[in-house]
């Protein structure tokens, strides 16, 4: 528990100060993007991937998807950077020799301008298409993804794939709809409770990603050092949030995996569970639904209303359950699928303090 409100503090430290500097690791990525070649192998076939918001020289995701672009079958790869001096957060910039070394390279443009760099053909001439063949060239902008610049590459692209800045999720996420992409991204699990996002995850145009590893995702970053105990490991040199999920809206075959229930009965005799054990579920004094602590407690045969923590929609299975509004912990929030905005919601003796989203098991 101290670990994920550490992770929460640090995300939110990391919103407030807009650093938004975090490197995914490429196992990461792999296991990640796998689980969509798994469900359907030709995903990524004949498609345009754009990467932008994404540090191509030393980008995982650029790393990644160049190095397996015969694999997947792509059309081409397009990897766009934010210019250095646009950041706020400036940690002495030193351009790459690769950069460098290019007969292009320009001392202004290289921390005023973006860069970047496509992958379409073998240009080395090795009869193979991989990481040796990306092409570059500065953007005449700064890189930003609002600049039309960017999204006119947006408009070519077929799915977007990245770990966009987190202090501007919500625009990105936006900015992703309003040209109706396909995409994997990176954000808070705490994401889901905009009013921005909440309503595509109701009407199904956007769900979680497989995951990461056992909930924990790992990121290099220049404020590292800045970091709890527990949170920054001084031995890989990289940050750990147990908050942070991926959104897309690309099937997985997880996301169809019914979650095992016992019954009502069953959960009250013998739940893990101390709230749960031995008692009866409770009920809201000003919502008809039961509160659901925990996920693994959902009982498999209550044909109402249930609140269940955020942290469901992990685990959630559309064949199986019907999301059907959110209560917020600010006495804000949906009921009933409706943005209320004015009462609270999810009461229980008295106190309004609990985050829900409100589901109903599928009728078969």
């Amino acid at each position: 528990m101290a670990d994920k409100k550490a992770s929460n503090r640090n995300l939110t430290k990391a919103k407030n100060t807009k650093n938004d500097e975090f490197y995914t690791q490429y196992f990461d990525i792999e296991r990640e993007i796998n689980s969509y070649l798994e469900y359907d192998p030709n995903i990524f076939r004949d498609k345009t991937i754009l990467l932008p918001c994404d540090d191509p020289e030393w980008s995982n995701f650029t790393k990644f998807f160049a190095q397996n672009f015969e694999r997947f079958g792509l059309k081409k790869l397009i990897s766009t950077s934010f210019a250095p001096d646009s950041k706020t957060y400036k940690d002495g910039y030193q351009p790459t020799l690769f950069e460098t070394n290019d007969p292009q390279f320009d001392e202004k443009k290289t921390v005023t301008n973006g860069k970047t760099f496509t992958l379409t053909h073998d240009k080395s001439g090795d009869n193979k298409i991989d990481f040796n063949d990306l092409e570059w060239t500065y953007l005449k902008g700064d890189g930003d993804f609002k600049s039309e610049e960017i999204k006119k590459l947006r408009d070519e692209a077929d799915i977007i794939i990245t770990n966009p800045p987190f202090s501007l999720f919500r625009d990105f996420l936006t900015w992703i709809f309003e040209a109706e992409k396909q995409f994997v991204i990176i954000g808070s699990m705490n994401a889901i409770t905009y009013k921005e996002v909440f309503p595509l995850i109701k009407d199904d145009k956007l769900w979680l990603g497989n995951g990461f590893k056992a909930g924990n995702a790992f990121f290099s970053s220049p404020m590292n050092n800045d970091y709890a105990d527990g949170v920054f490991n001084p031995d890989t040199g990289l940050v750990k949030f147990r908050n942070v999920v991926w959104y897309t809206n690309i099937d997985h075959g997880r996301r169809h995996q019914p979650l095992p229930l016992m019954t009502m009965a069953d959960n009250i005799k013998f739940s893990r569970h101390k709230e749960i054990k031995g008692k009866e579920y409770q009920k809201y004094e000003n919502y008809d639904a039961i509160e659901v602590s925990y996920t693994d407690a959902i009982p498999s045969d209550y044909k109402g209303v249930m609140g269940v923590p955020i942290s469901f929609l992990d685990k959630y299975s559309p064949e199986q359950f019907e999301v059907i509004g959110m209560a917020e912990d600010n006495g804000k929030g949906f009921s009933g699928g409706i943005w209320d905005g004015q009462n609270p919601h999810c009461v229980i003796n008295g106190q309004n303090k609990f985050k829900r989203i409100f589901i109903k098991h599928r009728q078969v």
